[in-house]
């Protein structure tokens, strides 16, 4: 007997996952979201994904100078870089190696 897995959306719709269509890279698959039988990802929650990286690589780096760093990236062209990012290539591309160190998404 063949055994089916479904894919259940946020509002118990649920799909044979055989049929889903499914983005290729899984590094923001918390931001997935179903329509129909295509998942996709959400950017709003996806950008929230790459800040929370941001707040986890940093943390052990930066943490005495954490209020600090947080009223630089809230100014500068990196957090504006993670606002206007429209793609999930684009967000990838806004980590700032400078500050935060290798890019976990490259």
């Amino acid at each position: 007997m063949a055994v089916t897995t479904y894919i259940v959306d946020k509002d118990g719709n649920q799909i044979d996952a055989s049929t889903a269509t499914v983005p290729t890279n899984r590094d923001f698959r918390g931001a997935w979201s179903l329509s129909g039988s295509v998942i996709s990802e959400d950017m709003d929650k996806a950008k929230e994904i790459f800040k929370d990286k941001i707040r986890e690589v940093r943390a052990p780096l930066l943490e005495a100078k954490d209020v600090e760093l947080m009223k630089a990236l809230e100014t500068s062209a990196d957090t504006s870089a993670i606002a206007n990012a429209t793609t999930i290539t684009e967000l990838k591309a806004s980590w700032d190696t400078a500050t935060l160190g290798d890019n976990p998404y490259a």
